[in-house]
């Protein structure tokens, strides 16, 4: 079992960054996939950005050229930094681990985005 926490977010100003940082506990894959996602109020879940384990990245056009995905193997962290927001990032942001066609799919509780002036 893995257990994953987010942390990072909060209230930032629209043009502002922040990075958000996802800490796995647990004994985690070393051929996962990492994920950030993140809902807006009555909106479905959507993927922001993701890196497997040879270091493709897919990240979402809603925030292309604003936002990066990087893990560290040796802190088990996986960061989601972005920057240039925009009142429309507002949302939860999740993070998730998975590895392709196995039960290992972990999700985190969510940390809270709020971009507004």
């Amino acid at each position: 079992q893995v257990q994953l926490v987010e942390s990072g977010g909060g209230l930032v100003q629209p043009g502002g960054s922040l990075r958000l940082s996802c800490t796995a506990n647990g004994s985690v894959s070393s051929i996962d996939v990492a994920g950030w996602y993140r809902q807006a109020p009555g909106k479905e879940r959507e993927l922001v950005a993701l890196l497997n384990a040879r270091g493709l990245k897919n990240i979402a056009n809603s925030v292309l050229g604003r936002a990066t995905i990087s893990r560290d193997n040796v802190k088990n962290t996986v960061d989601l930094q972005m920057n240039s927001l925009k009142p429309e990032d507002t949302a939860v942001y999740y993070c998730r681990r998975w590895v392709q066609n196995t039960k290992y799919d972990f999700w985190g509780q969510g940390t809270q985005v709020t971009v507004s002036s």
